[in-house]
């Protein structure tokens, strides 16, 4: 029989199943797997609402997520941003063009849990997921989107990461990509037991979710230059 022991996270304390007000940086860093800078402490740890959340995010310098009663600081860097910029260019030329429905980009917050935050670096949303196929009105949807993309930087951890692929699956997404600009991969999700890592000199393709998206990953993790003569 498979010993399925390592499988069970170490039981750490708790209020209400999030962090405790009295839990140290250090504490918080490990739990959630992220350095402590990207943590913020005010509110306190487990205090934190979706009000505190938009405020942050609406008048401060950070955008941050809101995972078990903490802000979280999206890591994100110059560049790439400038890959999350392409993806949403070619993702929304493509899902416009087929009238399949919306393309979010790295500020759009969405609850997959209560409690639970999360603003995916581009993320695409079927017109069928869409309450009545339109916009919602609320700043922050309970809505899931079919598929989440996470552009990988140096503030990102292993352990973050897995816990979001995890979130993501259990919350109804059908599709994750993480994009690894500086190794130049993809990992690709179909679901949790179902991953496998994309090289530059392959193609980049929608599955199910996306049927006849296709894009060419050596073309989009070639960085830009100038073009001489113009």
């Amino acid at each position: 029989m498979k010993d399925t022991k390592k499988a069970v996270p170490k039981k750490v304390a708790t209020r209400n199943g999030r962090p405790d007000p009295t839990w140290t940086v250090a504490r918080l860093s490990k739990y959630f797997g992220v350095p402590p800078e990207r943590l913020l402490l005010h509110p306190r740890p487990g205090m934190a609402t979706e009000d505190d959340l938009l405020y942050v995010n609406d008048h401060g310098n950070r955008l941050c997520e809101l995972v078990d009663g903490v802000l979280v600081e999206k890591a994100m860097g110059f560049r790439e941003g400038y890959f999350a910029a392409l993806l949403l260019r070619n993702l929304g030329d493509f899902v416009a063009k087929h009238d399949l429905g919306i393309v979010l980009a790295p500020d759009a917050t969405m609850r997959l849990f209560p409690g639970l935050v999360r603003m995916p670096d581009a993320s695409f949303f079927s017109w069928e997921r869409l309450p009545g196929g339109e916009l919602p009105e609320e700043p922050i949807p309970n809505l899931a989107p079919d598929l989440a993309v996470e552009v990988i930087s140096r503030g990102n951890t292993k352990k973050e990461m897995e816990r979001k692929v995890n979130e993501y699956f259990r919350s109804g997404v059908g599709l994750v990509w993480l994009f690894y600009p500086k190794r130049r991969t993809v990992e690709v999700y179909a679901s949790l037991r179902d991953m496998h890592v994309l090289g530059e000199d392959e193609k980049l393709v929608g599955g199910e979710v996306l049927p006849g998206f296709s894009m060419n990953l050596v073309q989009f993790f070639t960085p830009p230059r100038r073009r001489r003569g113009r």
